[in-house]
């Protein structure tokens, strides 16, 4: 089933009124907050319930700084700027604030790297050594954790070749006990051989006399 379409127009039952009412707000917040973001616009939003309580919503710093563009904007063209003119100011005022930020941010990382530090007061000195050290802290921290990991790695490493080493050794002295057994059969033999042989000349000659 589908959702029926509801009629506009006041409801009267106070309960039901209410619910409508936060249902809908939030759902008008929402949109507010999804049109500002997607399509990069300045929205403000303002909404009083029936008992009087305020809900407001705008994207830039203040609700009051859009409502002065508002009232620039829709001012008399006798008395007033344009809306060109006015969206010009504002672009003027956005790129001012940018600019002071970028030099902000340079004049900082001068300080951090140790220039322009004569017209600094013992308050800002003291604020920048605190963060020079704050930052050495996370930087030693960092070092000691990659040495560590380094160490680790190194210590299996050198497991792994302790252990084929011992890997080594095993065969190596495996192959020389099979050599000494091989050698000292042939040494017995040759002996026994060689005895055969001499014992055999004497009985021939004994038996010659005879």
């Amino acid at each position: 089933m589908g959702r029926g379409k509801i009629e506009i127009k006041r409801i009267e039952n106070t309960t039901n009124r209410q619910v409508t009412f936060c249902k809908r707000r939030n759902g008008l917040l929402k949109k507010a907050y999804e049109l500002s973001i997607l399509c990069e616009a300045e929205v403000a939003l303002i909404v009083f319930s029936s008992r009087g309580r305020l809900y407001e919503y705008s994207n830039n710093n203040s609700i009051r700084n859009t409502i002065e563009r508002y009232k620039k904007a829709s001012s008399d063209n006798s008395g007033a700027t344009s809306i060109t003119e006015v969206n010009a100011q504002y672009y003027q005022q956005e790129s001012a604030k940018l600019r002071h930020q970028i030099q902000m941010l340079q004049n900082s990382n001068r300080h951090l790297m140790g220039d322009s530090l004569t017209n600094l007061t013992v308050k800002e000195l003291k604020q920048l050594e605190n963060r020079l050290e704050r930052g050495l802290t996370r930087i030693r921290s960092k070092k000691h954790e990659m040495l560590l990991a380094e160490i680790e790695y190194l210590q299996k490493r050198i497991a792994e070749v302790d252990q084929r080493l011992q890997q080594a050794d095993l065969v190596s002295g495996a192959e020389l006990t099979a050599i000494q057994a091989l050698a000292s059969r042939n040494f017995f033999g040759s002996t026994m051989v060689e005895g055969e042989a001499s014992y055999s000349q004497p009985e021939k000659k004994l038996l010659h006399l005879g």
